[in-house]
């Protein structure tokens, strides 16, 4: 099996998965669901010499993790917290990922600080008042996923056109699936949630790694 036809096999189970989802089969989709990452992996794993391939991995599998943990998130708040936390991690190896992967350095991504605190800001605002408990937590969460944002832009005008344009709207949809995520747990139910959480993240995963792989294979 090469690269492309791992990612074509992803790419039909999670289709297949989110079908499943979005008829609400949610006993078969709870099984389903710790399969998605290790599918993707397989792709990373097959890829041969791969400068930084432990980070990738490392942030596949904290975000596995992350799966695993929160299909048992309505048996407590511990399961979530856990959850949070690995994705946080995910994140943070992201954040390295993507700042290793910058061979130049450019200033032109500053201009977009302003818009990604509006967004911070607005996020905690708008969720302020129903976070209880867990303000810290989401906060420390909230600044990691902007980082990630951040930096993902940065390395958009350092990175060749087409693997920097998947690299940076891979980071915007999984800042998109965790915003939907935390409106849909803490404010207010959201219509088909579990469809349009895990569609944006698995649309982030895969525009992640294959923006990654293509600039592997660009060296």
């Amino acid at each position: 099996m090469n690269k492309k036809t791992a990612l074509i096999v992803f790419l039909i189970f999670s289709l297949l998965y989110l079908g499943l989802v979005l008829i609400e089969f949610e006993t078969i989709t709870w099984w389903l669901k710790p399969f998605i990452i290790p599918l993707l992996s397989i792709s990373v794993f097959i890829s041969g010499k791969m400068e930084f391939k432990p980070l990738l991995i490392s942030a596949l599998f904290f975000s596995w993790i992350g799966d695993v943990v929160l299909l048992f998130a309505n048996q407590g708040v511990i399961y979530f917290i856990i959850g949070l936390v690995s994705f946080l991690i995910a994140h943070l190896f992201y954040i390295v990922l993507f700042s290793k992967l910058q061979k130049v350095t450019t200033i032109k991504y500053k201009r977009f600080i302003p818009l990604v605190l509006l967004y911070l800001f607005g996020l905690l605002s708008f969720l302020w008042e129903k976070l209880g408990g867990m303000k810290i937590p989401v906060i420390i969460y909230a600044l990691v996923i902007s980082t990630m944002l951040l930096v993902a832009i940065k390395g958009y005008f350092t990175w060749n056109s087409k693997s920097g344009k998947l690299l940076l709207i891979g980071a915007v949809f999984f800042v998109l699936s965790d915003s939907i995520l935390a409106i849909n747990k803490f404010y207010v139910p959201i219509y088909l949630s579990s469809f349009w959480i895990m569609s944006t993240y698995i649309t982030a995963q895969f525009l992640i790694v294959k923006g990654v792989l293509n600039l592997n294979s660009k060296q």
